[in-house]
């Protein structure tokens, strides 16, 4: 006959310790299997999260570039001359080659008379982080403000290329940013009465979205 102890051994069930009051820890199974689901689920999220970092990115860029030609546009008033945001292919300095649907920019005051050279004292900013973030603008070479920080056209930059104004107060310029991998790009538009906005084309501003183009 077997004694009391030695029939709690033979009913315990697998894993289990006698006065461990029916816990026990995972299996080996168990634990593969919950790994498995695990890596299944970070496997599925990792396209939205990929997608998330490029739309962040489109963001940022957007938000950089608008701020810069606000910068831009205050400098006209402060200096009272002039003042051109430059597209670029080349790296962003005074008098760089301007690039229409360029990833690089620049900003500096212009020359007020004929025969004028622009020194150091003119440049104001200078920025490669849409390139750097593999971010795509496409617009405008080069956008001119006046001493009142409007945009307006001027054919003698001295820069080799020419600004144009908005044709209608309804019609601005636009500069397009986009990502590969993003599904959400944006525009910063210029208005012909000197408001600068980012916007998503994706919705609309006449439906009553803010944030809509």
């Amino acid at each position: 006959m077997l004694g009391a102890q030695a029939r709690e051994v033979l009913l315990m069930r697998p894993g289990r310790r006698p006065g461990d009051g029916g816990v026990r820890g995972f299996t080996l199974v168990e634990l593969l299997v919950t790994l498995g689901v695990l890596a299944l689920v970070m496997m599925a999220a990792t396209p939205p999260l990929a997608t998330w970092a490029a739309n962040a990115r489109v963001r940022g860029a957007a938000e950089r570039l608008g701020n810069d030609l606000r910068l831009t546009q205050s400098e006209a008033l402060r200096r009272s001359r002039q003042t051109a945001l430059v597209l670029t292919a080349a790296t962003p300095d005074l008098g760089a080659t301007p690039s229409a649907n360029a990833s690089a920019w620049y900003a500096q005051a212009l020359p007020q008379l004929a025969g004028e050279s622009a020194d150091d004292s003119f440049y104001i900013l200078g920025s490669a982080a849409a390139r750097q973030e593999r971010v795509g603008i496409t617009g405008p070479a080069i956008v001119c403000f006046n001493t009142v920080g409007r945009p307006v056209s001027n054919g003698a930059t001295g820069l080799g290329a020419s600004c144009t104004a908005p044709a209608t107060i309804g019609a601005p310029i636009v500069y397009a940013l986009s990502a590969a991998g993003s599904d959400r790009p944006l525009q910063v538009q210029v208005f012909a009465g000197g408001r600068i906005r980012a916007c998503d084309p994706a919705r609309s501003a006449a439906a009553g979205q803010a944030d809509g183009c």
